[in-house]
């Protein structure tokens, strides 16, 4: 009776156990982005000028080697260091699907330019080459 009793005791303690690592696993994975995602963490929206809207947008994301913050489809994604480097926005497809994507004239962007004629233009300031990159919006 004594070893049933002490065998339960054991097994409730590994129970125990068991279940403090797995709550302690689940909140240190809490906050964490998995690996070659992003998240938009502010949106902001500046529409005092007619006809014309300014948006700033952070995200966070988590890139895998050789990968660093950009755009994709219009929105935060991780892409090659490489289109970064080289400032060929337009290979990361920052526009939306049926959008023509054109590289401004000093390579300091790009424009995304709809059917319908409507052009969105988008402005990389870095002062640091990939190092908290700003991206500006202007619609």
């Amino acid at each position: 009776m004594q070893l049933l009793k002490a065998l339960w005791a054991l097994a409730g303690a590994a129970l125990c156990c068991f279940l403090v690592l797995v709550i302690h696993a689940q909140f240190l994975k809490e906050g964490q982005l998995a690996a070659g995602t992003c998240e938009i963490v502010t949106l902001d929206r500046d529409s005092s000028q007619p006809r014309r809207t300014i948006a700033r947008q952070t995200a966070r994301c988590a890139c895998r080697k050789g990968q660093i913050a950009g755009t994709t489809r219009a929105r935060p994604a991780c892409v090659d260091a490489r289109i970064i480097r080289t400032k060929q926005w337009c290979d990361m497809l920052p526009c939306l699907e049926g959008e023509g994507c054109d590289l401004l004239i000093n390579r300091s962007g790009w424009t995304c330019t709809q059917p319908g004629g409507r052009i969105k233009t988008t402005t990389v300031s870095c002062p640091r080459l990939l190092e908290n990159c700003p991206i500006h919006f202007r619609n």
